[in-house]
């Protein structure tokens, strides 16, 4: 639906301008966004690289393990349908972690083998999703971040006088969507199961 609607905005953009003889500006503008991008791209690709290397090296000294044992309480409660021994605790621990650092790269394959994890444990049809994925979902979206690091990065690349100004408004944001994620959550959760019995 999106690629339509994306769509039909170009034709229209470029229809308009061969209209009222701006094509030398849509042109200009396709060209300098273009070259934009790929600045962009290259330098998310250094910071992406930098920190998914920093997980990976937190991973393998035992620090993840560390940190999913101290938040292991806080995940009992979040997820009270998912045992604990089971591998998507350890993938919503890295996802989680690596989300309040603000490394939202690094966290993407971690909360992907962490759905699947939770997929194999829903009970209902498989096209449902269970009440632990929603919710990882959407703590995952809401997401608590100590440093933006994606956005210091794009504020550093468009030339901010200080790129990491951000990061206290972005602490307290942050933490108030996160907080009411949870609520709806836990109150979304309880009429479920009250619904089910």
């Amino acid at each position: 639906m999106l690629n339509y609607l994306w769509g039909f905005l170009i034709i229209i953009g470029v229809v308009y301008a061969a209209l009222t003889g701006h094509m030398a500006e849509v042109t200009n503008g396709a060209l300098d966004s273009s070259k934009e991008a790929v600045s962009i791209c290259i330098t998310m690709l250094g910071v992406m690289s930098l920190w998914t290397g920093l997980m990976q090296i937190a991973k393998k000294a035992g620090i993840i393990s560390s940190c999913t044992r101290k938040i292991r309480p806080l995940l009992k409660w979040l997820f009270p349908d998912v045992p604990q021994d089971n591998p998507a605790i350890e993938y919503i621990a890295t996802n989680l972690i690596a989300d309040f650092l603000g490394l939202g790269w690094a966290s993407t394959p971690a909360g992907l083998k962490a759905i699947k994890e939770l997929a194999k444990l829903n009970k209902k049809d498989v096209h449902t999703a269970s009440d632990a994925m929603c919710t990882f979902l959407i703590i995952n979206i809401a997401s608590i971040q100590l440093i933006p690091v994606n956005i210091i990065a794009y504020r550093s690349q468009y030339g901010s006088v200080n790129p990491a100004a951000i990061i206290v408004p972005g602490m307290i944001a942050t933490t108030i969507s996160t907080i009411v994620a949870i609520i709806f959550c836990k109150i979304k959760c309880h009429k479920s199961k009250r619904i089910v019995k």
